[in-house]
């Protein structure tokens, strides 16, 4: 890349001959004017750009503004802004400016595209100082007098304020509602629903324990077999039951909504034989299912590669 850039010192000396600077060659026709921008020309691969630099008035002293423009290409005509710092730092954005210059003034109304402050957001952000000033500071109540009731009545009468608080503040309850409110007895929506197998038949339902009994009212086995297998599904706490004896009186207000509606019950060891033994029984039906299945799948395909053997010999003896 080959830069030809004008110095300032460069340019110092061309003014005292009284040339005049541009690009890379000096004109002695004109004279020199040292407030004109820096201008530079910059060719890359093809590629012509303008950069002009000078002061930046809006900002504190030392801090100059760039402007890059495109001679060629696809942009050509646009141009970027960049900002640098007495130090040389460069800045490509106005957030970058904010955090740099931040603490020492306020950027609210600088434009970062012309490098100038815009005086209708300046007086925008002092009224809205000013205001807010005016807000924070609250005026005083001077009225002593005791407020007056605004109901309809022919004589004003006072407003007595009675203080249950002598420090005037309003206790809250500090105890949120976590849990939310869940509807009564929406068990009930589970009665009427069958199931039915793979062959469109009605599978049959268990037999509820005789300790397992329902509570409520218009409950059915059924409907509470279908609230036992919810509450195993969709719940992590044990299932005892409605332990208050109360609610077969009132169920709407003394029900345990995170319980089935059945009553209280306890498992004993007999039940709990009872269950090992059915487990038991179901686990060995279904042994005999599965090993029944792989024995007709290896004689199927017994048959089937006999069936090939003899297709294939009956084939070399019609080649023969």
């Amino acid at each position: 890349m080959n830069e030809l850039r004008v110095d300032s010192r460069f340019t110092e000396s061309l003014e005292s001959e009284g040339r005049e600077v541009s690009g890379s060659r000096a004109s002695p026709a004109a004279a020199f004017n040292p407030k004109d921008p820096q201008l530079f020309l910059q060719r890359d691969s093809g590629r012509n750009m303008e950069r002009k630099r000078w002061e930046c008035s809006a900002l504190p002293n030392g801090w100059k503004r760039e402007e890059v423009t495109r001679k060629s290409g696809l942009s050509a005509g646009k141009s970027d802004v960049y900002y640098f710092s007495p130090t040389g730092k460069k800045f490509r954005s106005k957030p970058q400016l904010v955090r740099y210059l931040g603490n020492s003034m306020d950027l609210s109304s600088f434009d970062f595209r012309t490098g100038k402050m815009l005086m209708s957001k300046l007086n925008k952000n002092r009224q809205r100082l000013r205001f807010d000033h005016g807000q924070s500071k609250g005026k005083p109540d001077l009225n002593t007098s005791l407020p007056v009731r605004q109901t309809a009545s022919i004589f004003k009468q006072p407003v007595t304020k009675v203080t249950n608080h002598p420090s005037n503040k309003v206790k809250t309850d500090t105890q949120k509602a976590v849990e939310q409110p869940r509807q009564l007895f929406w068990e009930k929506k589970l009665s009427g629903l069958n199931t039915y197998d793979i062959a469109e038949e009605l599978v049959k339902t268990m037999d509820l324990p005789k300790g397992v009994q329902g509570v409520g009212p218009g409950y059915t086995d059924k409907t509470l077999l279908s609230a036992l297998a919810s509450a195993l599904h969709t719940s992590s706490a044990p299932i005892t039951g409605q332990l208050s004896a109360a609610v077969e009186k009132n169920p709407g207000v003394w029900l345990n909504t995170t319980q089935p509606l059945c009553k209280a019950f306890m498992v004993t060891d007999e039940d709990i034989r009872k269950q090992e033994d059915l487990v038991y029984s179901v686990r060995k039906r279904l042994e005999e299912a599965l090993m029944a299945d792989m024995l007709a799948h290896i004689e199927e395909a017994a048959t089937e590669a006999k069936s090939l053997k003899e297709e294939s010999s009956d084939e070399e003896m019609e080649s023969v």
